[in-house]
């Protein structure tokens, strides 16, 4: 009896505790993705702001150098505290975030939302570990739920976002202390955002044939294809980051040289692989597109995010594996819009070391019929996407595989 008094007392804290996660978070992925409709509706209405592209990342680089190095490590920063509480992640993270961000896409910088969502719902969300007197643990779920709320809300995934602020943490371990608040606060992050009036684009597979095996046989090629890709990318980006910190000294330089960069690429190719892209990920599900254009955007989001633009990995890597899927439906036996769906949520599953949120992503965003397919994609991505991830942060609890 008096353990069951203990889960209600438990419940109901986590509950109101929750709460104040998701409204807090749903809010921001709302400010949010509001700010960045009006940043592409602008930058596609006025395509000469690409020019000055070096200038904006100039401003963002000077901003955070002289206000934000305490927040600067991002999404890694809530990482650490989560390993290690410390001290609460500074407020200044959300507006600092949100407004670098906006500035990225306003100009045309390959970035994507989630690491802002993530940040802002999380630092927020830190900001009530002193006034209800949280301890150490007790502050570690609360980040985790905020990672989660955060997620949720900006991609309109609750089941996928409460699972990843557990899952993200370390590879091969979750925490399910924190299952009941990551799951109520992603939820109600949801349906705050949605509540606001804020909407997320659909994305449709019509069909997923049954399993057999030549469709098991191509899933699991793909799911390879889709991991190796996101190995070449988490690669690229850490090595693009490394050479620009070590060879220019002053930071606020570091997104003037990349953006130099994007624009006079932009000049060359034109502005398919700018910005979120969700105009080409919709179109990867509908016809076919250029072979080249996974690669492509790997390149651009690379540059962008290494020489220091802010806002996230995620949905560029959802283009790069949606495009790559497209492609590789050529080859392989399965219907176009089905291997777009398995690569847009395995290359990031593989990148980010989350092979099981990936797979409810595709269930929430695609149907549950595509399940068998996206796991099985998102598991060999996994598998094959090395041992690094784009969160360097992110720990090591067990080897992917015993061998």
């Amino acid at each position: 009896m008096r353990s069951d008094i203990r889960i209600l007392q438990y419940l109901l804290r986590w509950a109101v505790i929750s709460l104040l996660i998701g409204l807090l978070a749903g809010a921001a992925s709302a400010a949010l993705l509001a700010s960045l409709d009006w940043a592409t509706a602008t930058r596609e209405a006025r395509p000469w702001l690409i020019a000055l592209l070096p200038l904006a990342g100039f401003a963002i680089g000077w901003l955070y150098h002289h206000y934000g190095q305490s927040v600067e490590r991002g999404n890694n920063l809530l990482l650490d505290e989560i390993h290690d509480p410390r001290a609460t992640v500074p407020a200044r993270m959300a507006p600092l975030v949100l407004l670098g961000t906006a500035v990225s896409h306003l100009f045309g910088a390959s970035v994507g939302r989630e690491g802002t969502a993530l940040q802002m719902a999380a630092s927020l969300a830190d900001q009530l570990t002193k006034p209800l007197r949280l301890d150490p643990q007790e502050r570690r779920i609360l980040l985790m739920s905020g990672i989660a709320a955060g997620f949720a809300s900006v991609f309109g995934t609750p089941l996928a976002g409460a699972v990843f602020g557990m899952e993200v943490l370390a590879v091969g371990a979750m925490r399910y202390n924190a299952l009941i608040p990551c799951f109520l606060s992603a939820a109600i992050a949801d349906r705050v955002t949605i509540a606001i009036g804020m909407h997320h684009t659909p994305y449709r597979v019509p069909f997923a044939p049954p399993i057999d095996a030549k469709t098991l046989a191509a899933a699991i090629a793909a799911g390879i294809a889709f991991g190796l890709t996101a190995r070449i990318f988490t690669s690229l980006s850490h090595t693009i980051s490394q050479l620009s910190k070590s060879r220019i000294a002053y930071p606020p330089l570091r997104p003037v040289v990349g953006g130099i960069l994007v624009a006079a690429a932009v000049y060359v190719v034109g502005t398919r692989y700018i910005g979120l892209g969700i105009p080409v990920i919709t179109e990867s599900f509908l016809q076919p597109v250029p072979t080249w254009d996974f690669a492509a955007k790997v390149a651009f989001t690379a540059v962008s995010l290494g020489f220091g633009f802010k806002g996230g990995e995620v949905t560029p890597l959802f283009y790069i594996g949606a495009t790559l899927g497209n492609a590789l439906h050529h080859a392989l036996l399965l219907p176009m819009p089905l291997l777009a769906g398995m690569g847009f949520v395995a290359v990031f599953g593989g990148a980010a070391n989350t092979p099981l949120a990936s797979t409810l992503m595709a269930m929430e965003l695609f149907g549950s019929e595509t399940g068998l397919y996206a796991g099985l994609a998102c598991v060999f991505s996994y598998l094959f996407s090395g041992q690094a991830g784009i969160y360097g942060s992110q720990r090591r609890e067990t080897p992917k595989i015993d061998l």
